[in-house]
């Protein structure tokens, strides 16, 4: 397969997805509101359990989206000083920057937030 991606496909893909990191913030800080309202309408061993658990991920995403987006702005940035001298993205230094490493962790990253918001529905939906 030939490498065809553009500086300005890559810069704009890496802004998409700091965006909607930032959202993904949004969202932790409702499921966080959320979790404490909750919490008040389970029994004990439910808190316990699920409180600590929700709690420790909630935190762990956090951390991990500001890791994450601050790897991508460092990358966007390289990217635009390198489309304002007109230079051309070959696959070495597509490869060099760890490109495709970074989109892999994020592909990651959502894959586990999907299934912890998923998992959270459900303990809030379940009946006391």
């Amino acid at each position: 397969m030939a490498f065809a991606m553009s500086i300005l496909k890559l810069h704009l893909q890496y802004r998409l997805l700091i965006s909607e990191m930032n959202s993904d913030i949004n969202v932790l800080r409702i499921l966080d509101d959320y979790l404490r309202e909750t919490v008040s309408l389970k029994s004990e061993s439910e808190k316990t359990r699920n409180v600590e658990y929700f709690k420790n991920n909630f935190y762990k995403f956090r951390k991990e989206i500001d890791d994450l987006r601050d790897k991508m702005h460092e990358k966007k940035m390289k990217l635009l000083a390198l489309s304002k001298e007109n230079k051309s993205l070959d696959y070495k230094i597509f490869k060099s920057d760890n490109h495709n490493e970074i989109l892999k962790q994020f592909k990651l990253y959502r894959k586990n937030f999907d299934k912890i918001k998923k998992e959270f529905t459900r303990f809030v939906e379940k009946k006391p």
